[in-house]
C-alpha cells in the first residue's frame, strides 16, 4: 500500500488547527465576557535544535472559569528512553494534536476534556484521543446526550464498544477505589489500522463532533441556579480531577517528558480546587452523583 505519510501529516495538523478555531469562536460566543490570552511559543528538541512549537489559548470568563484550547506540531530528536517507553524504533519524533479542557464556573455545567493527536516515532505512526465528561450533578439526560453523540460518531467505523470500555478504564483515580474522574465517553491510543488514509478520514470526522457534544448542554444548564453546597462539591471533585492528571495521564506526562510547555500542558488544572480530609458530601444529589462516577452505558 502506498501513501505520502508527509501529506497526511500536515492534513491532520490543519484540521487540528480549524477545530481549536472553531472551538474557540464557540466559546467566545456563549460568554461574550470572556478573557483569551494567546501565547504563540517554540521549543527545543533534545538536541537543543529547532523542535517546532504550538498555539495556547487560556480562556477566563464568567460562564467558563477556565479553559484551554492547545494546539502543537512538535518535532526532531528525543531522550531515547522517552523514545523506547511511547514505541518508537528510533530517536525521532513528529506529534501534533489538539488538547481542550473547559472547567465551567457553574457546578450544574460538567467540565469537559478532549484530545485528538497523531504521532510519528521513527517509522512507527498512530492516532489517539478521544473525550469524556466530568458532571457535578446528576442530569443522567446530560450524561445520555454526550455519549450518545459520540456513539454515533464512533459506531459507524465499528469501535464505540472498545473505545468506550478504554475510556472507563483509563480515566480512573486507581488510588481511589477505581472511582472514575466523570462518567466517561470515549479514549483510544496507538491507533493504525495499515491505512493512515483511511485513519485520518475517520478522526477528522470522529473529533469534528465536540462541538455537538458539549456545548448544548452548557446552554442548556448555565442559568440553573445553584448553591453553596453545589459550589463545594464541585471544587472537592476537581480535587480528584487534579489528582487523575497529575499522578496518571499519559498526556501530562508525554509533555513534560518530551520538553513541551509546561504551563501549556498544566493548563488542563481547574482554578479553584479544594481537599479536605476523608471529605463526605452531604446532599442527596451530590451523593446519588458520586454513584455515577463508574462505569455506566449511558448511551
Amino acid at each position: 500500500m502506498s501513501f505520502d505519510i508527509e501529506n497526511i501529516k500536515n492534513e491532520f495538523a490543519a484540521h487540528v488547527q480549524d477545530l481549536q478555531n472553531q472551538i474557540s469562536e464557540e466559546l467566545k460566543r456563549i460568554d461574550t465576557k470572556i478573557n483569551l490570552n494567546e501565547d504563540i511559543w517554540e521549543r527545543k528538541d533534545f538536541a537543543g535544535n529547532p523542535g517546532g512549537g504550538g498555539i495556547t489559548r487560556a480562556f477566563e470568563g464568567e460562564i467558563f472559569e477556565n479553559a484551554g484550547v492547545n494546539t502543537s506540531l512538535v518535532f526532531g530528536e528525543v531522550d531515547p528512553k522517552f523514545a523506547a517507553n511511547i514505541g518508537g524504533d528510533n530517536n525521532q519524533m513528529w506529534a501534533t494534536g489538539i488538547s481542550l479542557i473547559i472547567h465551567p464556573t457553574n457546578p450544574r455545567v460538567p467540565t469537559t476534556h478532549a484530545n485528538f493527536r497523531m504521532i510519528q516515532a521513527g517509522s512507527k505512526v498512530w492516532f489517539g484521543g478521544g473525550a469524556d465528561l466530568t458532571p457535578f450533578y446528576p442530569h443522567e439526560d446530560d450524561f445520555e446526550y454526550f455519549h450518545k453523540v459520540w456513539k454515533d460518531a464512533c459506531e459507524p467505523y465499528g469501535h464505540w464498544d472498545e473505545w468506550k470500555e478504554k475510556c472507563d478504564n483509563y480515566f480512573v483515580n486507581k488510588h481511589r477505589a477505581d472511582e472514575m474522574r466523570g462518567i466517561g465517553g470515549f479514549f483510544y491510543d496507538h491507533f493504525f489500522s495499515g491505512d493512515p488514509q483511511k485513519d485520518l478520514a475517520m478522526f477528522k470526522e470522529i473529533s469534528s463532533n465536540f462541538i455537538k457534544s458539549y456545548f448544548p448542554i452548557v446552554e442548556k444548564r448555565m442559568d440553573e441556579e445553584f448553591d453553596d453546597e453545589d459550589v463545594d462539591f464541585q471544587l472537592h471533585r476537581r480535587g480528584r480531577y487534579v489528582e487523575f492528571n497529575l499522578l496518571h495521564d499519559r498526556g501530562t506526562h508525554f509533555g513534560l517528558k518530551s520538553n513541551g510547555r509546561t504551563d501549556s500542558i498544566l493548563i488542563s488544572l481547574p482554578k479553584r480546587v479544594k481537599f479536605t480530609y476523608r471529605y463526605e458530601p452531604k446532599k442527596p444529589e451530590h451523593k446519588k452523583m458520586m454513584e455515577y462516577y463508574f462505569p455506566k452505558d449511558w448511551a
